[in-house]
């Protein structure tokens, strides 16, 4: 059974995952009406795939863990180089 603090860091990783995604809804939305500039905010968009990949690999290792009845809490981030080369 999780602990308290993990499930509230969960929580926030989970809140954090749903922001992410509705701030790339919006932007694909705004370069598809092409209301915003391309060069830039396909900078921003990029950085947040690579951010929100990074979120769900973390969310991952997590569950893994505790699944395996080890301390979620020994989870890192590892960076974007390592999580972007993954298959769902």
């Amino acid at each position: 059974m999780e602990q308290p603090h993990d499930a509230n860091a969960e929580a926030a990783i989970l809140k954090r995952i749903s922001k992410m995604v509705s701030d790339e809804k919006i932007l694909r939305d705004l370069l598809a009406q092409g209301s915003i500039e391309g060069g830039t905010e396909h900078e921003r968009l990029a950085a947040l795939e690579r951010e929100l990949d990074q979120c769900w690999d973390l969310l991952r290792q997590r569950r893994a863990l505790l699944e395996a009845g080890e301390d979620p809490g020994g989870a890192r981030v590892r960076p974007s180089s390592t999580v972007e080369g993954y298959r769902s």
